[in-house]
């Protein structure tokens, strides 16, 4: 995919990572002391790990590969 020139070093996804996660952080906490930010009931962030297991589950060739690598590692620690 072609990048337009003038547009392809600015915004947010253009940063390295550590700059963008500096940024993030600072808005979670603002958000947080303002009393804006959302916080999961432990219902909401069960509801979300279910679903997520749904859909990572549903790619059986990925969870084959997270299969192998636990393998892996339950044998290096015996």
């Amino acid at each position: 995919m072609a990048q337009n020139s003038d547009t392809s070093n600015r915004g947010f996804a253009s940063m390295d990572e550590d700059k963008q996660r500096e940024i993030a952080s600072k808005g979670g906490k603002a958000a947080h002391e303002k009393g804006t930010a959302h916080e999961f009931s432990s219902e909401e962030a069960q509801e979300a790990g279910r679903k997520g297991g749904q859909a990572v589950s549903k790619d059986r060739k990925h969870m084959a590969e997270i299969g192998r690598e636990g393998g892996k590692n339950s044998q290096k620690k015996r």
